[in-house]
């Protein structure tokens, strides 16, 4: 999977059922992608999310279809949050621990 700085995530609104796209950091664990949702389940594309998991992820000129969902198992839960700490907070001019630690961890399995 290539490496870029967002990725762009389109989920299908639940209210509306057309293409719902945001620009979001995340960190790439083999076949997951790892997101932090800093607005937990209020976020639309969590709402979303949570509705129908389906969800195409642009990476660069990539495009890949996926499955998400909010992490509850609490190992996974910390992996995710270190990976995306990891990768942003050295290059952030931020204090990125806070939004680590409450942000709601979202998992895609991205299908190869």
């Amino acid at each position: 999977m290539p490496a870029d700085d967002y990725c762009y995530v389109t989920t299908t609104g639940r209210r509306t059922g057309q293409p719902h796209r945001i620009e979001i950091w995340y960190a790439a664990d083999g076949p997951h992608l790892y997101l932090l949702s800093g607005g937990g389940r209020r976020s639309d594309w969590v709402k979303n999310i949570l509705n129908d998991p389906a969800v195409t992820i642009e990476i660069g000129d990539k495009t890949y279809r996926g499955e998400a969902r909010v992490i509850v198992e609490d190992a996974e839960a910390n992996r995710a949050r270190t990976l995306v700490y990891e990768k942003y907070a050295p290059r952030s001019g931020d204090e990125l621990s806070a939004w680590r630690d409450s942000a709601l961890p979202i998992a895609v399995n991205v299908d190869p």
